[in-house]
């Protein structure tokens, strides 16, 4: 017999900010296990230990409660990615920075990324727009610094950064999968080194007169 998860007790009242975050992460269970398609809101609101109407008042579809999950979890990647680059001046540690950011979303983030690079509803435009909208932003952010230290032109520059965004993601999935054996640690100083070694091989422009 197929053993379901426990639904919760029935919650007693909570503050909107409250109730809403709670049922985000019970939401966020249940669609990583089971996918958007399987997922109901009937189990949701039973794990959340709340009526089937409170949901609703939060939520007015499983679709906004889905979309809601993936904007949160991309605009977290977006503002890491800018956080790592602003962290320092100096190039390499930006790229290691950055690196280790697509690795800790997927070592610590686990569930929440996998919404978003590994939707089941991808069909759907307003998710295809969320996907699409976290390497956009993200590669726009490196292409930035890019632009400015290289003196490449911006449709150079957003070339390689997306190229950088891939490297990382994608990376930090198959590392996730353990087939390489490595520590987290030791996979970002791969990663790091392998980017750096690319991006880092574009000289930085001179001003005239500079000897």
């Amino acid at each position: 017999m197929t053993q379901t998860p426990e639904a919760r007790p029935r919650a007693g009242r909570l503050p909107r900010t409250a109730r809403r975050a709670q049922l985000l992460d019970v939401a966020l269970d249940v669609f990583v296990e089971q996918g958007y398609h399987a997922a109901s809101m009937d189990e949701i609101a039973e794990r959340a230990g709340v009526s089937k109407p409170v949901l609703y008042q939060h939520f007015p579809g499983k679709l906004d409660l889905y979309t809601a999950l993936v904007s949160t979890a991309v605009d977290t990647v977006i503002e890491g990615v800018r956080d790592a680059l602003a962290s320092t001046q100096d190039n390499s540690e930006r790229v290691q920075a950055t690196m280790r950011l697509w690795y800790d979303c997927v070592a610590d983030q686990e569930k929440a990324f996998r919404l978003v690079f590994e939707s089941d509803l991808t069909s759907d435009p307003e998710v295809s727009e969320l996907v699409d909208r976290v390497t956009a932003e993200s590669a726009a952010a490196i292409a930035e610094v890019i632009v400015g230290d290289t003196g490449l032109s911006r449709g150079a520059a957003e070339l390689l950064a997306a190229g950088l965004v891939g490297m990382g993601h994608v990376g930090a999935r198959a590392w996730l999968s353990g087939a390489s054996g490595l520590t987290r640690d030791d996979a970002v100083t791969l990663a790091s080194t392998l980017a750096w070694r690319g991006i880092g091989g574009f000289p930085k422009p001179t001003n005239e007169g500079d000897e």
